[in-house]
């Protein structure tokens, strides 16, 4: 297996874990509650185009960013790792669906293609530091292009899998019902919980090494 494989396979399973769609169905369906399914696609598709334009910003931007607020590849691996932990956590214990990020269902003018569907519930704090994390390793390889094209490809699969859950958010919630979802999003936090862990792992490696606190590897 390449090292570029490798990567893309990384980056598009701790995206999809990340995102994990089966826990957007359901406020998918609240909020589009009533519509037909032409509408449920249509929105889909917008807030899945919305969200893979937020994570190829932060793939492209996101070392000038960190080059801005003087933050060094390790600690975002670190903080990246930690937010995924807690993610994962969160995972395992159920959470309400109502709260501030939902708007009123009610309201017409509401975009809910992007405020929560793409922001924050696609493309949150776990996926933002996701990307920022494979970016590092990007940078660091002498096979620059090959890899910045294996995670690019990654970002888009994941988000093409992201849209078909929400285009057919109904006949997926029949099939699984409450209890498969539910299972899904518990087993889904273990393994996200695990990619925190390796990710600060590794940050803290990387940052013991930058301070030639241990040899290189």
């Amino acid at each position: 297996m390449t090292k570029e494989w490798a990567l893309f396979l990384s980056t598009f399973a701790t995206l999809l874990a990340i995102i994990n769609p089966f826990e957007a169905l359901p406020i998918f369906l609240m909020l589009l509650e009533g519509k037909d399914l032409s509408e449920h696609r249509k929105v889909a598709a917008r807030a899945t185009l919305y969200a893979t334009l937020l994570l190829f910003f932060f793939l492209i931007f996101g070392s000038l960013i960190m080059q801005l607020f003087g933050v060094p590849l390790s600690m975002v691996r670190i903080v990246g790792g930690i937010i995924l932990v807690k993610i994962g956590f969160e995972l395992f214990s159920p959470s309400p669906n109502g709260g501030s990020i939902i708007p009123d269902a009610s309201d017409k003018t509401a975009n809910f293609a992007f405020v929560p569907l793409a922001l924050p519930i696609m493309c949150g704090p776990g996926a933002i530091a996701t990307v920022l994390g494979m970016q590092s390793e990007i940078k660091e390889a002498p096979e620059h292009f090959g890899r910045f094209a294996a995670t690019s490809f990654a970002i888009v699969c994941a988000m093409f899998v992201t849209y078909l859950c929400l285009a057919y958010a109904g006949k997926l919630v029949d099939k699984l019902g409450p209890m498969g979802i539910d299972a899904t999003t518990r087993i889904v936090g273990f393994f996200v919980s695990a990619m925190g862990v390796g990710l600060v792992f590794n940050g803290v490696l990387q940052g013991l090494h930058e301070h030639g606190l241990i040899a290189p590897s």
